[in-house]
């Protein structure tokens, strides 16, 4: 009589087993550096030493979810579709490599670092999510504060929130225009740190 029991109950296991090895495969993605880098002769750096903090952000970006917006403001997240990092942690690298390989600063080191910096540069991300409207399109919002080191005081800050439609209905798609909205808000935290060293740099210099 127990074999009567045991041979649907290995026949059930094995149809389980079977279930669970044709699971759907996950993908990853990855956030890019900007590609608008321009050629010719490097201005001298500007007599200064950056820190990048980390980008701070909420339990929802900090986990590699995709994350879309579903009926009114629920949220929700892909299953199989990933970041392959936190998208938190993805732009702080992003943004220290460009930072670095501009040569426009002295020197420029993460935050974790022991080296001592003249400004501490963070951020923080409030958005980077699939949105519904007109169509499928993308929100970006980011928002980056620099400090003397020395006073503690905010010397400067930018807010970068821009929606970009989606050339596409898949994933991917929504991937690569939250890669670009990503790009265009580097770009601009880039071009207006430059700008605001551009006119502060001799007094820095003097006073220092």
């Amino acid at each position: 009589m127990k074999r009567r029991f045991i041979f649907p109950a290995l026949m059930l296991c094995l149809g389980i087993l079977n279930g669970c090895g044709a699971a759907r495969p996950s993908k990853f993605y990855q956030l890019t550096p900007p590609s608008d880098k321009t050629s010719g002769a490097d201005p001298a750096p500007f007599p200064v030493t950056l820190l990048l903090g980390p980008i701070t952000t909420s339990h929802l970006y900090r986990d590699d979810h995709i994350v879309y917006t579903s009926t009114g403001q629920a949220l929700g997240t892909y299953e199989y579709q990933r970041w392959a990092e936190p998208p938190s942690e993805m732009i702080s690298d992003v943004l220290l490599r460009e930072l670095q390989e501009s040569k426009r600063y002295q020197h420029v080191y993460s935050l974790r670092s022991d080296s001592r910096g003249d400004y501490v540069l963070r951020g923080r991300l409030y958005d980077l999510r699939e949105i519904d409207g007109n169509g499928v399109a993308v929100r970006v919002a980011l928002e980056f504060e620099l400090r003397d080191s020395k006073t503690g005081a905010v010397v400067w800050s930018r807010t970068f929130s821009h929606d970009e439609s989606v050339n596409g209905k898949d994933v991917s798609a929504v991937v690569a225009a939250l890669n670009h909205n990503v790009q265009n808000g580097i770009s601009e935290v880039m071009g207006g740190l430059e700008q605001y060293f551009a006119g502060h740099t001799q007094t820095t210099a003097a006073v220092r």
